[in-house]
């Protein structure tokens, strides 16, 4: 999809599963199972799925997915299953290497959002862009070396330390543009600073939701992870985006659904729904 100066991609990294219902938080079974089916342990498929950005002597990766460092009792756990897609071969897709990607935009540090961005190499762990610089919210990298007990097995440090070893670590300090008709906003429900990077050209606008919306089924306002550290902060946050996304007609890219890419929003009497599903590989 063309906006503005900017090629913008849709990128399968890999498919992985987690519990259905921390997926949802307060809302019940037999609601969520309903869009989302459970396996037998109760788990349900999401995508791990990122931008490529191209355009403006830049090739931009949003998020990168849940890398390849695993052992097999985490594999096992996380259900991780490349057998569809991965990240390099989504990549070459769009005849796109590693070595070309010259910034990665990290909305938050979780395992399925940032595990891409280290791997091994001759046994060290290196950043898996090697010309690329690496941005995220100073406040989130901050959190992220001290996080919480509720969330403290999200944050995988051979994921992000490396990064700050090799010097290829840009903060961000709060909402704005980081480069032409690109910028972020800043949310604190799901954890502290996570960037949401919305790209626009005056005419047409897309946002990339991370786990602000995850899936489809999370665009009614009580359908909350049970994961998000502030849920009631994620609750007035989800209120003011999603209402200035339906005044302004934005695009909604979801990471996780695996099924639906990007959606718009209509009114209903009982708040915010899905109005189209599209997809923009």
């Amino acid at each position: 999809m063309k906006i503005g100066p900017y090629e913008v991609h849709s990128i399968e990294t890999g498919r992985f599963r987690l519990d259905g219902g921390a997926m949802f938080g307060v809302v019940p079974w037999v609601f969520w199972s309903k869009t989302n089916p459970p396996d037998e342990r109760q788990r349900i498929e999401l995508a791990a799925r990122c931008w490529l950005i191209r355009g403006n002597g830049r090739t931009i990766l949003v998020d990168n997915g849940n890398g390849d460092k695993w052992n097999d009792k985490l594999r096992d756990i996380y259900h991780l299953d490349n057998t569809q897609s991965t990240l390099e071969g989504s990549l070459a897709r769009h005849n796109v290497r590693r070595q070309d990607i010259t910034d990665v935009v990290l909305t938050h540090l979780h395992f399925d959002h940032a595990g891409g961005s280290t791997k091994k190499e001759n046994g060290k762990l290196v950043p898996a862009f090697p010309n690329a610089k690496y941005y995220v919210q100073k406040k989130h990298w901050e959190n992220a070396q001290q996080p919480t007990d509720k969330d403290r097995a999200s944050f995988m440090g051979d994921d992000f330390l490396p990064l700050q070893a090799e010097g290829v670590l840009e903060f961000i300090d709060g909402e704005g543009e980081i480069f032409p008709g690109i910028d972020v906003l800043v949310t604190h429900g799901h954890t502290q600073a996570q960037q949401l990077p919305k790209i626009s050209d005056g005419k047409t606008t897309m946002l990339f939701c991370c786990d602000l919306i995850p899936t489809a089924s999370h665009v009614p306002f009580p359908y909350i992870m049970g994961y998000d550290c502030r849920p009631l902060t994620t609750l007035e946050e989800k209120k003011r985006i999603l209402s200035r996304a339906y005044e302004e007609r934005w695009m909604l890219f979801l990471e996780h659904d695996p099924h639906t890419e990007v959606i718009t929003l209509k009114s209903t009497e009982k708040g915010f729904a899905i109005d189209q599903r599209l997809d923009i590989q």
